[in-house]
């Protein structure tokens, strides 16, 4: 076999690979941005809008903290342990909880407050 066909088989064979490595990546995002969009719209119903607008910014602080909070509370309401909406006071006690377990488990203080 020529080295110009070798060369233009192995050329194909890295462009396949690209597109396939594209693919997956593009699957990956859309799944991911579906999960986002579920998990919103679950605690848009569970929160009330103070609420809603205090998880807002603590994911522009911490995007990996309000994730954790966002799946906690979709856990908690699917399994039947929030009834109607949290409101802003008792999403409050909610974040001093949790940061209050992970402050022990890191040993450090936090202090959250509006």
């Amino acid at each position: 076999m020529p080295d110009d066909e070798l060369g233009e088989i192995r050329k194909r064979k890295m462009q396949q690979m690209f597109q396939e490595r594209m693919q997956e990546q593009y699957r990956a995002e859309e799944q991911e941005r579906q999960v986002s969009q579920q998990l919103k719209t679950i605690t848009d119903k569970i929160l009330t809008s103070e609420a809603s607008e205090r998880l807002n910014n603590i994911r522009f602080a911490m995007p990996d903290f309000a994730s954790q909070i966002e799946i906690l509370l979709v856990q908690l309401y699917q399994a039947g342990k929030i009834r109607g909406q949290i409101d802003d006071k008792q999403f409050k006690e909610i974040l001093i909880r949790l940061k209050s377990n992970k402050s022990e488990e890191s040993g450090s203080i936090t202090r959250i407050s509006k």
